[in-house]
């Protein structure tokens, strides 16, 4: 039986895979599979890992990407909330916080930053603590 030379260098697939998982932020389910084989492909021949070791991993991801499309939802889910509470807010008057913005309601809308109710003289007052509505 003959044993072709091992070498340490890094492949080609492994950094794409890698530069890919990284330029989105966040590991989706192929990128890990890819990294799995590669790390499967280059790994020692005579010291082999574990198969639990590569099952703990897996799980471990499972666990990490079921956590974050939780938190996708439950913000998703903020979001309507507070946008129907606020949305009891139209026709009435909403002062801010330190008294400098005042007016009536006319609509209210979703930003990047929370929930905002435009008055009726065109101005935007951020939906947040201390806002005083009558």
């Amino acid at each position: 039986m003959s044993i072709g030379a091992v070498t340490s260098t890094t492949p080609a697939s492994t950094s794409a895979s890698l530069a890919t998982a990284t330029s989105k932020n966040s590991l989706d389910y192929d990128a890990f599979l890819k990294l799995l084989v590669a790390e499967m492909s280059n790994q020692d021949p005579l010291n082999p890992t574990d198969s639990t070791e590569y099952i703990a991993q897996f799980a471990s991801f499972s666990n990490v990407e079921q956590s974050i499309q939780t938190n996708k939802k439950l913000d998703s889910l903020m979001m309507v909330s507070a946008l129907t509470q606020a949305n009891s807010l139209i026709g009435r008057t909403a002062t801010s916080a330190d008294g400098s913005l005042s007016g009536t309601v006319a609509a209210v809308r979703v930003v990047e930053g929370g929930v905002e109710a435009l008055l009726e003289d065109g101005r935007t007052l951020p939906l947040g603590p201390g806002l005083m509505v009558e």
